[in-house]
């Protein structure tokens, strides 16, 4: 089973390095790795050069956003599973992708997701912990979804029932998830434990305005997709978020 792995970056110089090494340190041996730059200017380029060993694929070209960026990597795939890493995070230990591949490889499993963990300055540091046993197609509603960088597909989910909407700002990803786990009610696995470690300050989690825009899309995304909800459903989750910052070692 081939897995793809999906970077995608922009002036990515000072992190990309370490996702790129968490993904050469994987034991799991049946690996593509496809980098999407959007043409930065800070060096980025020359990182994913020098490492050109453990790049299958990468392009550097303008695109249309974070969510363009993304397809253009799935339209690159060649692997029987996608999964994306940000450039400013990485796996949290080298068997990551043979554990997704053992969960994808049971009948009727589309999808695998984990937990990740947020950390800061040397990667150590754990801020917040996110179980993604916490979701059910259920709660969709309440604005609960997996940890979208744990998140593998099988790559003939996205040939069937489509890529990132890119009309989206901030929640393509969350439009992907109810799509695929509620309208279309693919078959998923959760794996009890941490693959990815996220630097704090993304582009979903960077204060209020964010925040209110990501809950605005997230209940749009239902809506398109047939599942009642509303702004006031989507914020009653924030609270729970709260627990999160209580730490979790690795």
């Amino acid at each position: 089973m081939k897995i793809s792995v999906i970077t995608v970056c922009f002036n990515s110089v000072d992190t990309i390095e370490d996702a790129i090494r968490s993904v050469a340190a994987q034991k799991y041996s049946d690996v593509e790795y496809i980098v999407i730059d959007g043409a930065s200017s800070d060096g980025t380029q020359r990182v994913v050069e020098r490492c050109n060993a453990v790049v299958s694929k990468w392009v550097s070209e303008p695109d249309n956003g974070i969510y363009d960026a993304m397809n253009k990597g799935i339209a690159l795939a060649s692997g029987d599973v996608v999964g994306f890493l940000n450039a400013d995070d990485l796996y949290a230990h080298p068997n990551v992708l043979s554990t997704v591949a053992k969960a994808l490889a049971a009948k009727n499993v589309d999808a695998c997701y984990g937990d990740v963990v947020f950390v800061r300055g040397d990667l150590r540091k754990v801020v917040r912990y996110y179980s993604s046993s916490r979701f059910a197609p259920e709660r969709l509603a309440y604005g609960w979804m997996p940890a979208h960088p744990t998140l593998f597909l099988k790559r003939d989910i996205f040939r069937d029932y489509g890529c990132f909407k890119t009309d989206y700002r901030i929640a393509a990803d969350y439009e992907l998830v109810v799509r695929l786990f509620r309208r279309h009610r693919i078959g998923y696995h959760y794996i009890p434990d941490v693959l990815v470690k996220m630097r704090v300050g993304g582009v979903s989690t960077r204060g209020v305005k964010s925040n209110y825009i990501l809950s605005r899309e997230i209940v749009r995304a239902c809506r398109e997709n047939g599942v009642k909800t509303n702004l006031f459903k989507v914020l009653l989750k924030y609270p729970a978020k709260l627990m999160e910052l209580v730490r979790r070692p690795l």
